[in-house]
């Protein structure tokens, strides 16, 4: 099923069935339930006996086969890192499995495990093309689900192209992307482009609070207006971590940069990095008159901290934060990264 704030999306592209494209991107701000959306239209595309609005029937062969992730017209290419939680339980399980007897067996004791991939890789792209080249099992189409579309490495992305250019009959590509800037131009230019709808902040926090989230409006104006990214803050085992860094950034120039190292080495850098840049919004938009978006309910110390704040110091640092993000997935030591970050937050009150 879709989200309740995706059926206007679901309507609306409804009109398209006549003429279906060849490629569907469906792009939107992360968090919002692109790839459930898109795994839905895929089972609609692939049922034998759709409703009148598209809707899957859930009842047919074409349905059981896809419910239990086995139909032989659908595939789903995504990183290595995304795999497991997106495959059948009982697949993935066995995969992982395998694969961690055969690097047991392969790999000599005590020799670390392979990083699982955060990008799709060409060989993953040369399979799927195996799968396009092939006629359909059942008659109907074939439908491939890319996601997330960034995370096709350049290779891959080149690989794909040639089979969007001359795309086989019958074959749909539901493209799924938060980050549509970090595509190839050429890859955007061959797909039919769908910007998918953030819901009212009404709707989305009536949502959060029917899940059992508390102080939803809160969460969901720190998620930029995304539930299922405010859900995910509402379970984030590092919760009571992001509230204290909070106050380590509200408190201006008395900032512990060292204790905020320490304290956060073992977390992700992309999750530490996304709180602080998000803050640095918050008081940009105090400093220029404007109201908080993430962290309203930290309006009095943003205010302050805007007010103490160096206008150039402000914008060298943003710069610093900005390059850090383009290398956030990179091997890096943690602690020394926020050390470096802290410090120069802290130097923005001096």
């Amino acid at each position: 099923m879709i989200y309740p704030w995706q059926a206007d999306d679901w309507n609306r592209l409804q009109q398209l069935r006549g003429h279906w494209p060849h490629a569907l991107l469906l792009h939107g701000q992360a968090g919002i339930g692109k790839l459930r959306f898109a795994q839905h239209l895929a089972q609609g595309l692939l049922c034998e006996a759709p409703q009148p609005n598209g809707e899957p029937c859930g009842a047919c062969v074409a349905c059981n086969w896809f419910t239990q992730g086995n139909h032989p017209d659908y595939r789903i290419v995504v990183p290595e890192a995304l795999a497991a939680e997106l495959a059948p339980a009982s697949a993935a399980n066995g995969a992982d499995d395998k694969a961690e007897k055969t690097d047991k067996a392969d790999g000599d004791e005590g020799k670390k495990t392979r990083t699982p991939s955060k990008e799709i890789k060409i060989e993953q792209v040369r399979g799927l093309l195996d799968f396009v080249g092939v006629g359909s099992h059942r008659g109907g189409a074939r439908v491939v689900v890319l996601y997330p579309a960034e995370a096709l490495n350049v290779a891959a992305a080149n690989a794909l192209l040639k089979t969007l250019e001359e795309p086989p009959a019958g074959v749909v590509f539901l493209m799924v992307s938060a980050r549509i800037d970090r595509l190839l131009p050429t890859i955007i230019s061959r797909c039919r482009q769908w910007p998918m709808s953030v819901p009212a902040s009404d709707a989305a926090a009536q949502w959060l609070a029917a899940q059992g989230v508390e102080d939803a409006p809160a969460l969901l104006a720190e998620a930029g207006g995304a539930p299922l990214a405010a859900l995910a803050l509402a379970n984030d085992e590092n919760r009571t971590l992001r509230d204290w860094t909070l106050k380590q950034l509200a408190a201006g120039a008395g900032c512990d940069a060292f204790a905020c190292g320490e304290a956060l080495q073992k977390l992700p850098v992309p999750l530490v990095l996304g709180w602080l840049q998000r803050w640095m919004y918050d008081l940009l938009a105090q400093r220029t008159a404007g109201a908080p978006r993430y962290f309203p309910q930290a309006s009095a110390a943003l205010t302050r901290c805007a007010a103490q704040s160096d206008a150039n110091a402000f914008a060298r640092f943003l710069r610093t934060v900005t390059r850090q993000r383009a290398v956030e997935n990179h091997p890096l030591n943690a602690r020394l990264v926020f050390e470096e970050l802290f410090i120069g937050y802290r130097s923005l009150f001096a």
